[in-house]
């Protein structure tokens, strides 16, 4: 038998998500504690907030990113499944159709400006796509999806989703004292927090905190949000493909190049941008649909996506990196932050046309 080396062991546990996500636990046994004490604050924004601190203070070390990453990914979309099992396959379809108008007015409005401002901002065009995008659909699950469809680079990447990270966490902070402040009901402030936060968990943060209804229903909206992430990455990969072609024909002593299907829009690339939690999330509502799910499992369902969202969340806020948000730089901050109003003060305009709260 071979006894492992310490090289051997020191890699292992550099890669193990144990220490990370026991991290992340702890913190969120903190958060719900607190949150049994101040119930209006709930667990998830102490979750977040909390870990983010600890963050700046203190960067966590590299042996807790495996597992900090694997809360703040996967056991966010294991919660948004979980979720499912609360909801009938009929309310997800109502909630999805009556939240059109406010969803698609609120993406509208938000690429257009994206581009506008970010040209008058002298921002790299695919950064204006980038943040737009990403405000307006999903934060840095659509950043991850049309940047390969753009060609986008690594920096653009990372300068995006680090502006869009400031936003996720202000919302989480600013929503729900908006939606007191405006007396919302939960599904209204459910399809506010679901139009107009820009990432799932900081959807489901910010509703978790304004309560369970509202989760429920911002989770519907978000999700059904999130489809919209095909046809802008089609569109985007098309115009892309459509330059490129141009550009090619346009050089003195090249052959015009033949127009062709890309990798971006192929139909695997199509059935990939479905996220997986998206099917897992409407297979559960299918389950409840079909009365497998007992009655008195509503409330200890509610407890574990609950805290599964404040172990996600606290990996999130620990995963802050301060210095990446400082190089960001002060132009694409500005456009997130005007796209993130803008797309706050329409969704809460559409909806008091659309619905009257």
């Amino acid at each position: 038998m071979t006894t492992a080396t310490r090289p051997d062991r020191r890699a292992r546990a550099l890669g193990s998500p144990v220490p990370g996500l026991a991290a992340a636990v702890v913190l969120a046994i903190v958060s719900t504690a607190i949150g049994s004490v101040a119930p209006i604050i709930g667990s998830a924004v102490p979750a977040v907030v909390l870990g983010a601190v600890i963050a700046t203070v203190r960067r966590p070390s590299a042996r807790l990113t495996p597992g900090l990453t694997f809360a703040g990914q996967r056991v966010l979309q294991i919660a948004v499944v979980v979720l499912g099992l609360r909801l009938s396959l009929h309310q997800v379809v109502t909630v999805g159709a009556r939240s059109l108008p406010v969803m698609l007015g609120t993406l509208v409005v938000c690429l257009l400006l994206a581009h506008l401002i970010g040209r008058a901002l002298r921002i790299d065009g695919d950064l204006q796509a980038l943040i737009g995008c990403g405000t307006g659909i999903c934060g840095a699950s659509a950043i991850a999806a049309i940047a390969p469809a753009i060609g986008a680079a690594s920096a653009d990447i990372a300068y995006a989703v680090s502006t869009i990270f400031v936003f996720n966490i202000a919302a989480v902070l600013v929503f729900p004292v908006i939606g007191h402040a405006l007396g919302l009901s939960q599904h209204a402030f459910g399809l506010f927090a679901g139009t107009a936060v820009n990432d799932t968990s900081s959807v489901v943060a910010a509703a978790s905190a304004y309560g369970h209804s509202a989760a429920d229903y911002a989770v519907v909206v978000k999700l059904v949000r999130t489809l919209m992430i095909i046809p802008v990455v089609l569109v985007l990969a098309t115009v892309t493909e459509r330059r490129r072609t141009r550009s090619g024909d346009g050089r003195s002593g090249h052959q015009p190049r033949t127009k062709g299907p890309t990798p971006a829009v192929s139909l695997g690339r199509i059935v990939r941008l479905v996220p997986w939690f998206l099917v897992g999330f409407l297979v559960m509502a299918g389950i409840n649909t079909a009365g497998l799910v007992p009655g008195g499992a509503t409330e200890p369902i509610a407890t574990i996506s609950t805290f599964l969202i404040s172990i996600a969340l606290a990996g999130i806020g620990l995963s802050t990196d301060v210095a990446a948000l400082r190089r960001t730089g002060v132009r694409p901050l500005v456009l997130g932050a005007i796209l993130w109003v803008t797309v706050t003060v329409v969704s809460l305009g559409l909806q008091a046309a659309t619905t009257g709260w």
